[in-house]
């Protein structure tokens, strides 16, 4: 219980602040032209959230595809059969303010979030851009059946992260991004419920469309012997019209932050990897 309070606290308290100091940036129309844009083109990089928000009044719609393991060939026609999805909504509530919904097959997770931009690399200034995001997850495929004492906090989790990203030149841009995740429930028992991981990324330019994106989430304190793995990704861009094609592979199967951090179980060298793709529409 602490823990829920002590999020909603900095949740709503960063958000606020986050507001003001959007809207003052906002007023400041003289300094447009010195920021540094086009970072990503995407909402993520592949797994983790970029620093890309939705503009003013949009709303951008996400449909993400991913197809269970590769590994057994034609037995599960290559992953076709295994797959899960995740449909986000994102809406702007002004230029550097996002709210998001989203619901997820995996574990029939259901996600509330919010990503605000705190700083914008400027071409004389500020070399960084810092976006904020936060999340609670709703893991409404936990069975009472097989979990007698559950009860609906251990459905919870939450996810506050710091997304720190610079546009290197033309071609290139980077990203950390320090994350925090609490599950009150854990899949594997020895797993401290507070999680601690350092996201890294980065997006390299190969035409006037394409781009070719890497991200990889080093888990902190993952417990001894966890069957779950570090979560790396590797995927193309596509700019087409009004929308990104996202395809991609990874070694994670679930799409939520603390899912695919805490809940990785693919493995590069064994060929366990899941082919997919995210496609977003703006209105």
């Amino acid at each position: 219980m602490k823990v829920l309070l002590l999020f909603l606290f900095t949740f709503f308290t960063i958000s606020v602040i986050a507001q003001n100091d959007l809207l003052s940036e906002i007023d400041t129309d003289s300094t447009q032209n010195d920021y540094v844009s086009a970072a990503f083109k995407g909402l993520k990089i592949v797994n983790f959230e970029s620093t890309k928000l939705v503009a003013k009044k949009e709303l951008t719609f996400i449909v993400s595809h991913r197809f269970g393991s590769i590994e057994n060939g034609l037995d599960n026609f290559f992953g076709l059969d295994d797959a899960v999805t995740r449909l986000n909504f994102v809406y702007g509530v002004t230029d550097g303010f996002n709210i998001g919904v989203s619901r997820s097959s995996f574990q029939k997770v259901y996600d509330i979030a919010l990503k605000y931009r705190l700083c914008r690399q400027k071409k004389i200034g500020s070399p960084f851009t810092i976006v904020g995001f936060n999340s609670i997850t709703i893991n409404t495929g936990l069975e009472k059946e097989n979990l007698p004492k559950l009860e609906f906090k251990h459905r919870l989790s939450y996810v506050m992260q710091l997304l720190i990203s610079r546009k290197l030149n033309t071609n290139f841009s980077v990203e950390i991004a320090p994350t925090f995740f609490h599950d009150n429930y854990v899949f594997y028992n020895p797993q401290d419920n507070s999680q601690f991981a350092l996201g890294i990324g980065g997006r390299h330019k190969l035409g006037k469309r394409w781009s070719i994106n890497m991200d990889y989430g080093w888990h902190l304190n993952r417990a001894s012997n966890s069957p779950f793995k570090n979560p790396l990704s590797i995927g193309f861009d596509l700019e087409t019209g009004g929308h990104v094609f996202q395809m991609h592979f990874s070694n994670a199967q679930a799409m939520n932050t603390n899912s695919f951090l805490g809940q990785g179980t693919g493995n590069w060298s064994d060929g366990n990897i899941y082919f997919g793709f995210n496609l977003s529409r703006v209105f």
